[in-house]
């Protein structure tokens, strides 16, 4: 894909509210989440988890849950977006054993990254941890640059890794003919429950896709000049 047809599909995707009955081949559905599945991640620690709902029944139960918003009913498949708060504990281990024997990192990598995933993670005995990382970055900020803890922000760091992947997965199915819309009015709680899903999962998003009625869509944007800086911010202060 040349960057031509990048900009017409990314112009091109809309967030629609009607869908047709047409049901979605549970094979497009898995090469549409194995496209999210390749986004980035911080730390390669691939947080993101999707639960596909495609039982009528079980959308009706989320439909309430997403504040009656139609779309639950009408769209075949409903991805809801997850990202565990357990995923260094969780996924590390299992992603530097599958890299060493891939050839992707050395040893001396995976202790590195062992080493940084600890750092940045670790909440030490009764959360002893996680308080000193709370007070720490703002006294050291005074002396030399630190970035944002995972420990401490760690739903901050779940929502920019989960809406990677959210991107991916709505570029992918444009380019397959599908529509997308991704929803933030819903009871992250209640849809927790009625998916059955682990505690230790944040859900940025919900994402019902499927095939939508043929009709004008027309999207807007501000100009590019309102909203790029050139080296230094060149709006009006904050």
């Amino acid at each position: 894909m040349n960057l031509d047809a990048f900009e017409q599909l990314a112009r091109a995707r809309r967030s629609v509210r009607k869908f047709l009955p047409t049901p979605i081949s549970e094979e497009l559905l898995t090469r549409l989440l194995d496209a999210a599945h390749w986004a980035p991640s911080g730390f390669n620690l691939q947080p993101t988890h999707f639960t596909v709902v495609t039982d009528t029944e079980l959308k009706k139960q989320l439909h309430p849950a997403c504040m009656n918003q139609k779309q639950i009913l009408e769209a075949p498949a409903v991805v809801v977006f997850s990202g565990d708060r357990e995923v260094a504990a969780n996924n590390l281990e299992a992603i530097l054993k599958m890299d060493a024997l891939a050839g992707a990192v050395s040893p001396e990598y995976a202790a590195l990254l062992r080493k940084f995933v600890d750092m940045s993670f670790s909440r030490g005995p009764l959360g002893t941890g996680w308080f000193f990382k709370l007070i720490a970055p703002p006294i050291l900020r005074l002396s030399k640059p630190m970035p944002d803890i995972p420990a401490v922000e760690k739903k901050v760091w779940l929502v920019k890794q989960v809406m990677l992947t959210a991107m991916n997965f709505m570029l992918a199915a444009k380019s397959a003919g599908l529509d997308t819309v991704p929803m933030e009015g819903f009871d992250p709680e209640k849809v927790g429950r009625i998916l059955n899903l682990p505690k230790s999962h944040v859900i940025p998003v919900v994402i019902p896709v499927g095939y939508a009625p043929d009709e004008k869509r027309v999207k807007t944007r501000l100009p590019l000049d309102r909203v790029v800086h050139h080296d230094r911010w060149s709006g009006a202060s904050r």
